[in-house]
């Protein structure tokens, strides 16, 4: 079935939440989680997965025009509110207030964080979103399960690896920085197959309710436009 131009109500309500995902895990991104005495883990990986998992969504259902645009507006809301949170924590507080320095720790972030954060979150959700759609096509709508887990494979292990190498390559050992990484990989990738369940759900109850399912046959996968 080809694209439908309109959005509907329910596409803008899994827009939200999806957006929202977004933010509480950059929000939580600062918290560590000592998962065992030898395994710490942001504590964003208990809900960013969560964003692969309604982008997977957006793909099946809409297409990848309409999850791109999903796409970029997580991106320039989480940019807007990197924003405002340097912007806050710029302004002058009074003397007797003495919660500066942890409202500094908790929403602050360097330059280089950021432009991690950033960039892991392109390649990884574009990555995800074009070779879930374009699996689509080649299988001809079959085996869900295998697109969903497929596209997660790469889009999350491209967003971790970018995200703590340009965070962290550097500031302490390899060897930790290399365990980091597949820590989280495999935490993220889990927690996708472990849901499984729940997005075969949620597509078919969304493409019931929309009436649509998307095939992205013969289109171009430009991130900006087409």
């Amino acid at each position: 079935m080809n694209e439908t131009k309109n959005v509907s109500r329910l596409f803008m309500c899994i827009g939200i939440v999806f957006v929202t995902c977004l933010l509480l895990s950059n929000l939580v991104a600062g918290k560590m989680w000592a998962v065992t005495d030898s395994i710490t883990l942001p504590a964003a990986v208990i809900l960013f997965p969560m964003t692969y998992i309604i982008g997977d969504v957006f793909t099946e259902v809409y297409g990848f025009r309409k999850a791109r645009t999903i796409i970029w507006l997580g991106f320039m809301c989480s940019f807007f509110a990197v924003v405002i949170y340097l912007i806050t924590i710029a302004l002058p507080h009074p003397g007797y207030w003495e919660g500066q320095e942890a409202y500094s720790t908790v929403l602050g972030t360097t330059p280089r964080v950021a432009l991690a954060s950033f960039a892991g979150y392109l390649f990884g959700e574009f990555s995800n979103s074009i070779i879930l759609s374009r699996l689509k096509v080649i299988t001809k709508g079959k085996n869900l399960w295998i697109r969903t887990i497929l596209s997660t494979v790469i889009g999350e292990g491209l967003d971790s690896v970018i995200f703590i190498m340009i965070s962290f390559w550097g500031t302490m050992d390899n060897s930790v920085v290399l365990q980091m990484i597949l820590f989280q990989y495999l935490f993220k990738v889990s927690y996708e197959v472990l849901f499984t369940p729940v997005t075969y759900l949620v597509v078919k109850l969304v493409k019931r309710a929309e009436g649509i399912d998307v095939y992205d046959a013969g289109i171009k996968y430009n991130i900006i436009k087409g």
